[in-house]
């Protein structure tokens, strides 16, 4: 492999690795430490928020479509797809973090015995995040196996469409641990309420748009896969998945 080459692909890596994964650690984060207050009045604050929202909900929906994909791999080798997605999704997501305006209007505040319930939702939801990223396995969400595989001279093999864990729960689970990570929030002020909604939204537009490009990769396995698992509510228990059916 030429030197240069070799140079691109670790830049390219080491920056899906740093915006990607940074910029998801930093929105989790509580307090939002970069933030990076405008003084706007809650009004004016609430729909800049909106807007930081709909830029990142555009950027990232529109950025994977199986059509913009294609038109990229035009432009840029096939094994920097999934990188450079991650890399402009950390630049999107890291202008949501260091932008975003707390308005301090406290709408609803959890105590007690309320708040261990909203604490254990979240520890549960986090809990079934993180088992479900160890059944993905191998679980690339910057995209960086393809590059990996190229500077250690192998091929990255194309995933295969398996329904194991909490996915035969809900198609999604991922996203239903994201929502009810939203929504255990004990302390709810109007700046955190607008995000629940409009991302709770987003998140299931984007499931929906998602699916679509899933069923045109993995054909008819995954319509029946659909047909009997519900996509983000998990109100049928556990499904015992039955190809074709």
């Amino acid at each position: 492999m030429a030197r240069s080459t070799r140079w691109l692909d670790w830049s390219v890596l080491i920056l899906a690795v740093v915006l990607g994964a940074g910029s998801v650690a930093l929105f989790a984060w509580p307090g939002r430490p970069l933030s990076v207050p405008l003084n706007l009045p809650e009004p004016a604050a609430l729909a800049w928020d909106a807007s930081l929202s709909c830029f990142f909900f555009v950027q990232h929906s529109g950025m994977v479509r199986r059509s913009f994909r294609r038109r990229l791999s035009a432009i840029v080798p096939l094994r920097y797809d999934g990188a450079v997605y991650a890399i402009a999704s950390g630049i999107a997501l890291l202008a949501v973090v260091v932008f975003w305006q707390p308005t301090g209007n406290r709408l609803l505040t959890l105590e007690g015995f309320a708040r261990w319930i909203a604490a254990g939702c979240a520890m549960l939801a986090a809990a079934v995040f993180a088992h479900t990223i160890y059944v993905l396995r191998p679980f690339d969400p910057l995209g960086i196996r393809s590059i990996w595989a190229n500077l250690h001279g192998r091929v990255s093999r194309p995933s295969s469409f398996v329904a194991r864990g909490a996915y035969r729960w809900v198609r999604h689970p991922l996203y239903s641990c994201i929502i009810v990570l939203l929504w255990a929030e004990p302390d709810l002020t109007s700046d955190r309420l607008l995000l629940n909604v409009l991302w709770t939204a987003w998140i299931w537009l984007g499931a929906t748009l998602e699916e679509r490009d899933l069923a045109a990769e993995f054909g008819e396995g995954y319509g029946s896969y659909q047909r009997q698992v519900p996509m983000l509510v998990p109100w049928r228990g556990r499904v015992d998945v039955v190809p074709g059916a």
